[in-house]
């Protein structure tokens, strides 16, 4: 049986803290600037050096091992990380210099790996031996579920929501458990109410990228509920900023804009120029789809200008995945609402590039979003919209998301119209082909 625990990582630790001498976010800059430097585009994070730190990626991509080198000098091995049996043997089978070869290789390591999430995740938080009694809460709890939503982000982030719905359901059921049954101080049960309230946003976000509308409503609505009982300030900014998302998503702009309004005005209170970024581009996203060009572009320049004040140590781990080419695929769909096609395939080509080999995902959805636009643009591009549409179907299967088949679905539609272009025709075949099976 495969060992799906984590070993913490203390080497790489060591190179940071005493040799750089530098939190995790100023290595993880440092990681980015190297990769620039080599020619390499990366998204490196704190949350991605806090992976490889506390031993959840055991292997680095390959591009991260190249920067990782280069930077500290140092090879895989004496940074602490274990290589993978299916990397080790690429590295000593003289078979795998073919072509062929090597690409069976890379499947079967991307198969491992996502296989060996999805088995990581199931035990995200494991119920105490006796679910009647869960006994005294701690501080240990606390962090259990603290770091069950860090890795449930991080998963979804590469693979979608598809493998992750049920270890979070299930987490989200202990976590419940401890709250109801359990024994704790005021202090802790806060910091509970708050963890699991966190928990919930997680569970919805699966719920919403699995076209489970209705569950995620439900979610989101008891993550702001256990906010305000916590008087937890940063879990109700976030919690209104999921609602505006929802909303917009299901055809609410009203509610999406109230919402986005909603979580602006209590993210005030916080030190985070990037949460009122974000609201502010959920607002603007509330805006386009109503048509207002006018009050769009304004919420988008209120966004870029709390943006450019750039990172500060109080912004949560979650608004990670704002990274630059969020910024840029958020604002390309607005365009898209305002049908303004052009820019919008354009904002979404630059989302892509800028977030590099990060967030699999999302550059996913991107992806498809340029096929749509330069499918249905004033003066059609099917050539291109193939060309993108052909990177969309690379993610699958390692991508399992409800929204990104509806992408590709939405995608095979606009593309019909231009079904006598060879590139096209040959496109919708392996889509017909690949969906099918």
């Amino acid at each position: 049986m495969a060992d799906h625990r984590h070993h913490p990582n203390p080497q790489l630790r060591a190179v940071r803290v005493d040799e750089f001498q530098m939190s995790r976010q100023e290595f993880a800059k440092l990681i980015v600037t190297a990769g620039t430097e080599m020619g390499e585009s990366v998204g490196c994070t704190s949350r991605l050096v806090a992976a490889w730190e506390d031993g959840h990626v055991k292997l680095p991509q390959a591009v991260y091992r190249r920067i990782l080198t280069k930077v500290t000098g140092r090879g895989m091995a004496e940074l602490g990380f274990r290589p993978a049996a299916s990397a080790v043997a690429r590295a000593v089978s003289p078979a795998a210099a073919t072509g062929r070869l090597e690409v069976q290789s890379d499947s079967v390591e991307r198969r491992a790996v996502l296989l060996e999430g999805a088995g990581a995740v199931l035990t995200l938080l494991p119920p105490r031996a006796d679910r009647r009694a869960p006994g005294r809460i701690g501080v240990g709890e606390v962090r259990a579920v603290t770091k069950a939503v860090t890795r449930l982000y991080a998963h979804d982030h590469d693979h979608g929501s598809a493998p992750l719905r049920t270890a979070a359901a299930e987490a989200l059921h202990t976590a419940y458990q401890w709250l109801q049954s359990g024994t704790y101080t005021e202090k802790t049960g806060r910091k509970l109410r708050s963890a699991t309230g966190a928990l919930a946003v997680a569970a919805g976000w699966l719920a919403f990228d699995s076209g489970r509308t209705g569950d995620a409503h439900s979610l989101y609505g008891e993550a702001l509920a256990a906010a305000r009982i916590a008087e937890d300030t940063e879990l109700e900014a976030h919690a209104f900023g999921c609602l505006s998302l929802l909303a917009k998503a299901s055809g609410r702009p009203r509610e999406a804009i109230g919402a986005a309004q909603g979580a602006q005005s209590v993210a005030r209170r916080l030190n985070s120029p990037r949460m009122l970024a974000l609201f502010n581009m959920r607002e603007a996203g509330g805006w386009a789809l109503m048509g207002d060009a006018s009050a769009t572009d304004q919420a988008i320049i209120r966004a870029h200008t709390f943006y450019a004040k750039g990172p500060c140590e109080s912004d949560p781990l979650w608004l990670e995945f704002f990274a630059p080419g969020e910024l840029a695929g958020l604002e390309s769909l607005a365009r898209a609402d305002l049908g303004q096609h052009e820019r919008s395939a354009a904002g979404a080509e630059q989302a892509v590039l800028l977030h590099g080999e990060t967030f699999a995902r999302n550059r996913a959805l991107y992806t498809a979003d340029i096929a749509i636009q330069h499918s249905v643009r004033a003066r059609p591009e099917p050539e291109a919209a193939a060309e993108a549409a052909g990177r969309v179907l690379q993610f699958l299967p390692e991508v399992r998301s409800d929204r990104l088949l509806q992408s590709l679905h939405n995608v095979a539609g606009a593309l019909q119209r231009h079904n006598r272009v060879p590139a096209v025709a040959d496109w919708i075949e392996e889509y017909r082909t690949i969906t099918t099976a």
